[in-house]
């Protein structure tokens, strides 16, 4: 077993422990969602509220245990398996934290939510441009298009623009820390643009690699 599967185990065990210890001290009613405002909108009952985020944790881990073996371009996968194993680290603990300042809100705790998720939000992003820059083709990971899992050429052009655009998401992302009030739309809008841009690009340039075969 790799490293970082131990690891996601143990982080699935924790947040259960938790979840568990603390079941007495929180309120029947669990805030679990939140506007752009920052205010609450939402309410579960105290298990799902405590035990939600834990349980979606096991089919994440599991699905980044699945994907390296079911991939048709499995041998790809094996180039960039460090990268591709430190995004499974980041995404679960990424996850954790958002149950961890869920926990935080409802032992009484009073923060604001924008400006805790922006830094979480900008690693995560920043870390996508790294797992983009380093992917190779496969069928799981990256900007999979027909036209980038139709050529390696276009592939690579593709992934070159979307390790910089998600950078730049990551980057913005974390001026959610000082513009609080737009923190919201700084994560969003960004990533957004940094995903579907390079999917209009990738058609581009597998068309502009046809018109170069055929001539």
């Amino acid at each position: 077993m790799r490293r970082s599967e131990i690891f996601a185990i143990g982080l699935i065990l924790i947040s259960f422990l938790l979840g568990i210890y603390l079941y007495p001290q929180l309120p029947e009613r669990i805030a679990s969602h939140w506007n752009t405002q920052g205010k609450v909108d939402g309410y579960m009952s105290k298990f799902w509220g405590l035990f939600l985020l834990p349980f979606i944790l096991i089919p994440v881990f599991l699905l980044f245990v699945l994907i390296p073996r079911i991939d048709p371009l499995k041998v790809n996968i094996t180039k960039f398996r460090n990268y591709f194993d430190g995004f499974m680290v980041l995404l679960m603990l990424f996850l954790f934290y958002i149950y961890l300042l869920t926990i935080f809100w409802n032992l009484g705790r009073r923060f604001n939510l924008a400006a805790m998720m922006a830094p979480a939000l900008g690693i995560l992003f920043y870390y996508c441009g790294v797992l983009i820059k380093n992917a190779k083709r496969n069928w799981f990971i990256g900007i999979r298009t027909p036209w980038t899992l139709s050529s390696d050429i276009v592939w690579d052009k593709t992934h070159k623009i979307g390790e910089k655009l998600f950078k730049v998401a990551g980057v913005l992302a974390f001026l959610g820390i000082i513009f609080q009030h737009y923190a919201f739309w700084l994560a969003i809008i960004p990533v957004i643009l940094a995903a579907l841009y390079p999917i209009v690009y990738s058609y581009f340039e597998y068309q502009k690699e046809m018109r170069g075969q055929v001539s």
